[in-house]
């Protein structure tokens, strides 16, 4: 018999998924729900998880999987540089070929679950989906109605100059 302890997760389907302990403990709300818990033997019983669709947990599952050995880095945003060119091959392959709709669930999942290194991969993703794009282009790819009337948009566009690029 395995040493490897599993617990039940299910989804708002109700999907359940049996997931390996240190896999579902790198997210720190079911870290923190097993804590509360104390000794939880989850056996029969599955952590309800209300917010999370079953065809994103099973994504939010195979990328904790794949990442349960990565070394946790200090906690360093003060200092570190926010950048968007430092995703890993495996993390751009991974979300290549999904539709903008899985990918926000995915980052609603990543929020709702507490896993920082899965909220930061998925928001670079949209961050260097919006880079270098004027205001009609972000509009356009993410189907953004415009409802600011030409005087508005421009008022706006005097008052944020200073950010934009020459």
């Amino acid at each position: 018999m395995s040493d490897i302890r599993h617990i039940k997760l299910q989804s708002s389907e109700p999907e359940i998924f049996t997931v390996d302990l240190d896999v579902a403990k790198m997210s720190l709300t079911i870290r923190t729900m097993l804590d509360d818990l104390g000794n939880f033997e989850g056996d029969d019983d599955a952590i309800p998880l209300p917010n999370v669709k079953g065809d994103i947990l099973r994504r939010v599952i195979q990328w904790c999987t794949h990442h349960r050995d990565d070394q946790n880095r200090p906690d360093d945003d003060e200092v570190r540089e926010k950048r968007t060119d430092d995703i890993s091959q495996w993390d751009q392959d991974f979300l290549k070929d999904i539709s903008q709709s899985v990918l926000f669930d995915m980052i609603l999942a990543a929020n709702y679950l507490d896993i920082k290194g899965l909220l930061d991969v998925t928001c670079k993703s949209v961050a260097n989906m919006i880079k270098g794009k004027s205001p009609e282009e972000i509009r356009r790819t993410f189907n953004i109605k415009n409802d600011f009337t030409p005087a508005e948009e421009e008022q706006i566009r005097k008052e944020n100059e200073w950010c934009e690029e020459k």
